[in-house]
């Protein structure tokens, strides 16, 4: 973990503990366990039958942990092992739902923690779908398509099995884009003789997928940070917007964010990051990183005005409205005051917990609004579980409408998280009323299906 957790509520203590000593090599599922337990220890103090009903010790237990080899012929004839990862935490409120992610840093830690946070997540959407999350250490970068179909192919040989419609409906993340879901619900529908449409989200539009899908993280992200201007009388129009990634979440998080009169004036990746004082050129980079697949540095090439700025975060860059979207705990505690003393107003994360603890403190000291990633990026999800609804009832929504029914969803979502937060006494903060909010809705469900 970066930074050293602050102590836990007695409520919650023996809780964390005890994740901790089963789970001892895992910091990154420990942080998350630690941010939730601490933003929930009222509700749990307020509602005593959700200790007595052990809601929590099942709560930060995965309902089944599948990890499997994934054997691949590269194109030089070479074996290649990967390992792979479903963590299904949580089908109380639905099939479980959670995108899978390619990339060399994945491990068990990183996947029950994005397990585990989904579990809030879609709860707080109110779309009737589960937590889980899954993946690969397996690198798509560098790689070739029919490399990159071999190993989807063989990746979803194994976990085909665990998955359907009314089971596990998985989507995409880093490193799973349109064409890992095409490979890999091909091999399913191949395996299983069956086209569940339903299966995968994320798909092409062509065949089964949703209009919007491809923006909602990084839309709906923009959505929630507008509503949570809105409720202080301000608006997007005319701020400056700091924005980190450079994948499909920062590159709509821009798009939307200029389209409502804000100036995004950065972009990274793990290469640095671009300053663009005239606005970030949302054609120019998603002809570089989705279609040349190239780094960043390649922006200031078209764009002479623009700087390039190697090895560096954009955290130095001063703006009002900052959306950090490219992976954990990216934004730590120093990033944060410099951003605080150039004018952070608002912080909205686009990807999952990028923000350390002791940055979120230090924006909450200073009286930024911050919104974490369960809430804000949650548009991503709901729209996935829009496309659900679509390929169950055979239909096919316009792009204008399924933008509609994601602001509102992201709307309700921001209600949600703002109510539950003043009804336990903390006004204003997103974290606790995220949490919360998300909590209690899977709290009630448990207790309704008893010990399972």
């Amino acid at each position: 973990m970066p930074e050293t957790l602050v102590a836990l509520p007695p409520v919650v203590r023996d809780v964390f503990e005890s994740v901790v000593a089963r789970n001892p090599h895992e910091p990154e599922f420990q942080q998350a366990v630690h941010e939730v337990l601490e933003s929930i220890a009222p509700v749990v103090e307020e509602h005593p039958q959700f200790a007595e009903n052990g809601i929590l010790e099942r709560l930060v237990e995965p309902e089944r942990q599948i990890m499997f080899r994934v054997p691949w012929i590269d194109d030089a004839g070479k074996l290649q092992v990967n390992r792979g990862y479903r963590i299904q935490f949580s089908s109380v409120l639905g099939p479980y739902k959670g995108g899978l992610r390619f990339h060399p840093s994945v491990n068990l830690s990183i996947i029950k923690f994005l397990g585990f946070e989904q579990i809030f997540k879609n709860a707080l959407t109110g779309q009737g779908i589960g937590g889980a999350k899954g993946g690969s250490d397996f690198d798509p970068h560098g790689r070739s398509d029919a490399e990159i179909m071999r190993f989807c192919q063989s990746f979803m040989s194994e976990l085909w099995r665990h998955l359907g419609e009314h089971t596990d409906v998985p989507a995409g993340d880093i490193g799973v884009g349109s064409r890992e879901i095409g490979y890999l619900f091909g091999t399913y529908r191949k395996i299983t003789n069956r086209h569940e449409s339903g299966m995968f989200t994320g798909k092409g539009v062509q065949w089964g997928g949703a209009e919007v899908r491809t923006e909602a993280t990084g839309y709906g992200t923009v959505f929630f940070a507008q509503e949570m201007l809105a409720v202080h009388g301000e608006a997007f129009e005319g701020k400056r917007v700091i924005v980190s990634g450079s994948g499909n979440v920062a590159i709509y998080a821009i798009d939307k964010a200029r389209q409502l009169g804000g100036l995004p004036v950065t972009a990274s990746d793990s290469s640095g990051y671009i300053l663009d004082e005239d606005g970030v050129d949302v054609a120019l980079l998603r002809q570089l990183k989705e279609v040349e697949r190239a780094r960043i540095s390649e922006y200031v090439v078209h764009r002479p005005r623009a700087k390039f700025f190697e090895g560096a975060q954009p955290w130095e860059v001063p703006g009002e409205i900052i959306l950090p979207s490219a992976t954990q705990n990216e934004l730590e505690e120093p990033a944060a005051h410099a951003l605080i003393a150039g004018g952070a107003r608002v912080v909205a994360e686009g990807a999952n917990m990028p923000t350390t603890p002791g940055a979120v403190a230090a924006f909450q000291h200073a009286g930024v609004l911050f919104a974490p990633g369960k809430a804000a990026n949650a548009g991503g999800v709901a729209t996935s579980a829009l496309e659900m609804s679509q390929n169950a009832a055979r239909q096919r929504w316009n792009f204008s409408d399924s933008e509609s029914k994601l602001q509102a969803i992201m709307k309700d979502v921001h209600d949600a998280a703002f109510d539950a937060a003043a009804r336990y006494g903390r006004p204003g903060d997103y974290v606790v009323g995220a949490n919360s909010a998300g909590f209690e809705r899977v709290a009630h469900a448990m207790i309704a299906q008893g010990v399972i």
